[in-house]
């Protein structure tokens, strides 16, 4: 099971940062998905990671800061459909959100669900399909709305490299009036290289509302670049960046944010069992 193989897994779920000075963005969190080579198939097996993020946008005139944690279980079936391995993922986020370090609220986010078609295009590329949705639920953080969610990733993963780009469209369903969420579109970006054990590189993601939900509604984007540095222990794989943007557009501030990820593989088949399967 090679490392970005495994990385793979996180960067096929992602969730939103809350904004509560505007109520609105994207639903997958733009970002989340850096540093994962999510266009490359993963081995057959069952995944923990755990995403965890931490920043405050310069919002005037208190800033607005964001915590969110993103546990994923994946199952990477041994299920091959068009030449592609069949991948199911789900995730239960939660979020805390405050202005300038009070009145801090938090709770569980819109539940995921998703299933991924990823293929092993060869000579180091892959790329994946991924068709899932955020349901609705009716708590302080969380969107009484649910949405639908498709991510196209290609990656580059041969000679200890991880070129990525990951674009993830949303698109909102109806919900409660007081939910106002636009139609999205983000894009992940990594540029990492191996060196041992070791992983650097830089990052960025852009994102931006593809309409305006409601007439008073300004649509967002945003642009943010950052540096990762990532560990390889063996079966687990930590991974930390930082993201600052240089580019807003109707956030009512620039947006800093540190990241930190957790990749455990809980279980795979023994090597004889998977030449079996595959024989």
């Amino acid at each position: 099971m090679t490392t970005f193989a495994r990385m793979a897994v996180a960067g096929v779920l992602s969730v939103a940062a809350f904004c509560p000075a505007a109520h609105a963005g994207s639903v997958t969190q733009p970002g989340e998905t850096i540093g994962l080579a999510t266009g490359a198939p993963l081995p057959e097996g069952v995944y923990f990671v755990d995403t965890a993020d931490w920043g405050c946008r310069n919002t005037s005139p208190d800033s607005t800061c964001v915590g969110v944690n993103i546990p994923v279980l994946a199952w990477a079936t041994p299920v091959n459909f068009l030449g592609a391995r069949v991948q199911l993922l789900t995730a239960v986020p939660t979020i805390t959100v405050g202005v300038n370090g009070e009145d801090y609220t938090s709770g569980f986010y819109n539940p995921f669900f998703a299933g991924q078609l990823a293929w092993d295009l060869g000579n180091g590329f892959g790329f994946s399909y991924l068709l899932g949705f955020y349901a609705g639920v009716n708590t302080s953080v969380g969107f009484d709305s649910s949405s639908l969610n498709q991510r196209f990733a290609l990656s580059y993963t041969a000679d200890g490299w991880n070129l990525t780009a990951n674009a993830i469209w949303g698109i909102q369903f109806d919900g409660n009036t007081s939910t106002i969420n636009p139609d999205f579109l983000n894009v992940d970006l990594t540029a990492t290289k191996k060196f041992g054990k070791w992983e650097v590189g830089p990052v960025a993601y852009y994102s931006t509302d593809l309409n305006s939900p409601a007439t008073f509604y300004q649509k967002q984007s945003q642009f943010a670049v950052g540096g990762l540095i990532g560990y390889d222990f063996g079966p687990v794989i930590l991974q930390a960046y930082l993201t600052t943007d240089v580019y807003e557009n109707n956030y009512g501030g620039t947006d800093t944010r540190g990241w930190g990820r957790i990749i455990i593989p809980l279980w795979n088949p023994p090597p004889t069992q998977t030449a079996m399967i595959h024989k």
